[in-house]
């Protein structure tokens, strides 16, 4: 698997070969862009993406809307190429911001661990 790495704001980079990522820090890639793709923002296909407005912002923090948010989340970690399955995962939510804390993960090259995607 290779996928283009982003630069310190979030942006792919070009020009150069160092511009990809391959194998367990592709797929670490992948499900931080998936995570913060938006629903409706990608224009060819704008029933791809985080349903991040429709479904989990504004919501009040209940344990039942956290519980639901930590469910579309997971599903678009699952949903990732490369991706087997989550071993662990922790999230926060602290003043209207959701936090994926920690989320450890099966992939086809081994586990890793994301942390610190702030939705």
């Amino acid at each position: 698997m290779k996928y283009r790495s982003l630069d310190s704001n979030g942006d792919y980079t070009m020009g150069n070969m160092q511009a990809f990522l391959s194998d367990i820090d592709a797929v670490v890639q992948a499900i931080k862009t998936n995570l913060l793709l938006l629903k409706g923002e990608w224009w060819e296909d704008t029933s791809e993406g985080l349903p991040l407005f429709q479904n989990i912002l504004g919501q009040p923090g209940t344990s039942e809307k956290i519980s639901a948010a930590d469910l579309l989340i997971k599903e678009r970690i699952l949903a990732t190429q490369g991706v087997l399955d989550i071993i662990n995962f922790q999230s926060s939510y602290e003043n209207r911001k959701y936090t994926v804390v920690s989320c450890s993960v099966n992939t086809i090259y081994g586990t890793v661990t994301v942390s610190g995607v702030s939705l």
